[in-house]
């Protein structure tokens, strides 16, 4: 048999299937799996509901990181990486945990050196980046959607320990309810926006975010919500003149809304205040009681400029559940600038970008994780929420020459 006549078989059919469709397949298979397990690495492991020993779970999410870039490898043996302002500005914030580690202790110095794993994995999949069938984004959706499924899996098994405390968590594999809201949000947002593009039908779209809905709805997370609709505004506004159908559905979500806040202001403020006083909401459920301390803790100059080194994102024992302040406290001021520099070049590059799916998108991840950012952490480490500014930096880029990175 001559190589020209070469050829792979459908799974499942007996049909051949040219060897450069099935390379592309195997190709987008393994791209699949370099992202799936980014967001397992990010996911974390805390507990289970069958008890598996602490060192093997996170054995197992960490691992996952070298996995990742081993896989990556096998799709681009050449290292082929595309130049890109946005991972310049990764590698950055990677590059200054350096210039802190050597006085840390060791937990230190493995969190940087996995924040340079994982800008290396996100270089490798740059030849990815701009495809038209947006295959990043439907990675991302596919992961999240088996996070959400183990949730609901949970659901069934452990219903008590799922939905007892009065907010969804994760108990098959543990999932707080913060973590479980944003990917619901995302994928409820993402979804939408293909919707609004026509990149998914109706009845599809319906089932994906009524799921997701509800999820977020039980999860009672307030930063999750507000991002999730104020970015899908940002997102339908930049669709609004082009595309019937959204105009059509900010018709009629302006009208529900309208309706919904006449006759059910009481129960939506019950809902939001979810029990708390205003002395809670005020100080956002604890939160700012932190901040304070951490903004007057004593630093030196060095310490101003670059920070105490990358950590567990918090002070005193305590989550910091900032980025901007986690972002002081682990890289200083030089971290808080490059975090709103790589936002302000995602929007500014977006502004640019002609109307359609992958600007909505991208819109819709920034503006996500850019309201989210103030009572959540993430950009300064491996995170969901550099992994999304990552895939919206993704669909702002031109598709890639035809070369094979392989």
């Amino acid at each position: 048999m001559s190589a020209s006549s070469v050829a792979a078989l459908r799974p499942g059919r007996g049909v051949p299937l040219p060897v450069a469709e099935a390379r592309e397949r195997s190709v987008r298979r393994r791209v699949g799996l370099v992202w799936g397990l980014l967001v397992l690495n990010v996911v974390g492991y805390t507990g289970a509901l069958v008890h598996v020993p602490g060192a093997f779970g996170k054995a197992l999410t960490q691992g996952a990181l070298p996995v990742a870039i081993l896989v990556a490898l096998t799709i681009n043996r050449k290292i082929v990486v595309r130049p890109n302002v946005f991972l310049c500005l990764v590698f950055l914030l990677a590059a200054e945990a350096f210039v802190t580690v050597t006085q840390q202790k060791f937990g230190t110095i493995y969190r940087t050196f996995r924040m340079a794993e994982f800008a290396v994995a996100l270089w490798l999949l740059t030849p990815w980046w701009g495809r038209r069938d947006l295959l990043l984004v439907r990675c991302h959706l596919k992961a999240l959607a088996v996070v959400l499924g183990s949730v609901l899996l949970g659901v069934l098994i452990a219903p008590s320990k799922a939905i007892g405390s009065g907010r969804l968590i994760g108990v098959l594999w543990a999932v707080p309810a913060t973590q479980v809201a944003h990917y619901s949000a995302v994928i409820f947002g993402v979804t939408a926006v293909l919707w609004f593009c026509g990149q998914l039908p109706g009845r599809v779209t319906l089932v994906i975010v009524s799921t997701a809905g509800i999820i977020l709805l039980l999860t009672h997370t307030r930063t999750a919500l507000v991002a999730m609709i104020a970015a899908l505004l940002v997102a339908g506004l930049s669709l609004i003149a082009a595309k019937a159908r959204v105009r059509r559905l900010f018709a009629a979500a302006g009208a529900v809304t309208a309706i919904a806040i006449m006759t059910l202001s009481g129960f939506l403020a019950s809902w939001l205040a979810r029990g708390q006083g205003s002395s809670q909401l005020t100080h956002l459920t604890g939160r700012t009681a932190v901040w304070g301390p951490l903004l007057a803790f004593p630093r030196d100059k060095f310490q101003e400029i670059f920070g105490l080194g990358l950590s567990n994102d918090s002070f005193n024992g305590l989550p910091i559940d900032s980025n901007w302040l986690a972002s002081y406290q682990a890289q200083g001021l030089f971290g808080v600038v490059v975090c709103a520099t790589m936002l302000i070049f995602l929007l500014a590059l977006a502004y640019f970008q002609p109307r359609g799916v992958q600007r909505a998108l991208a819109l819709f991840l920034v503006t996500y994780c850019l309201i989210a950012s103030f009572t959540e952490v993430g950009f300064t480490g491996p995170s969901p929420y550099l992994l999304e500014l990552t895939l919206a930096a993704s669909l702002l880029v031109p598709p890639a020459a035809t070369r094979n990175p392989g």
